[in-house]
């Protein structure tokens, strides 16, 4: 049974497994996608995430704790230069997982392409901007020339109001 087991060890020794996450999140911020097993996707998301959560603030701190996950001068420079620029407003969810539908020849291990959300144009509508989303709900929906009608009913409110107080005195 697995109880209690979060992380998958993918049949390493714990600084083999630290060395293949580290070099992998650098290709993978090097080259904005990279094709791997399943397990290997989905460990290496759980790794590379939180590190491009700190990239958003490019401090010394950030940079410092970035490096020590990945150490490779030209990935933490690209983190935080590029790559940081794109997922700037972006609350989460850097990364996503495309499955293959062939499994690999040699051992038909499950395969897949992790990439970086941002960085794939073929997902982006042409012409479409972003909206800004809101939690609140939305009023009732205008009904071509409604902005006509209720400009007229405000003309002639004051109108109305101008007879009733003269009927009044």
């Amino acid at each position: 049974m697995r109880h209690g087991k979060k992380i998958n060890h993918l049949g390493r020794t714990a600084a083999h497994r630290h060395a293949l996450l580290s070099n992998m999140a650098s290709s993978l911020i090097l080259n904005k996608r990279i094709t791997t097993t399943v397990a290997k996707a989905k460990a290496l998301k759980k790794y590379v995430e939180p590190l491009l959560t700190k990239a958003k603030d490019n401090t010394t701190h950030s940079r410092r704790t970035v490096m020590s996950y990945l150490q490779n001068k030209e990935s933490v420079t690209a983190l935080f230069g590029e790559v940081a620029g794109r997922i700037g407003d972006r609350p989460g969810g850097y990364t996503r997982i495309i499955k293959f539908s062939a499994p690999r020849l040699g051992d038909a291990a499950e395969m897949c392409l992790l990439e970086l959300v941002d960085f794939n144009d073929i997902y982006k509508k042409e012409g479409a901007e972003k909206k800004a989303k809101t939690r609140r709900s939305r009023g009732a929906k205008k009904v071509e020339g409604a902005e006509e009608t209720s400009a007229e009913v405000k003309a002639e409110e004051p109108k109305k109001a101008a007879k009733k107080s003269k009927k009044k005195e």
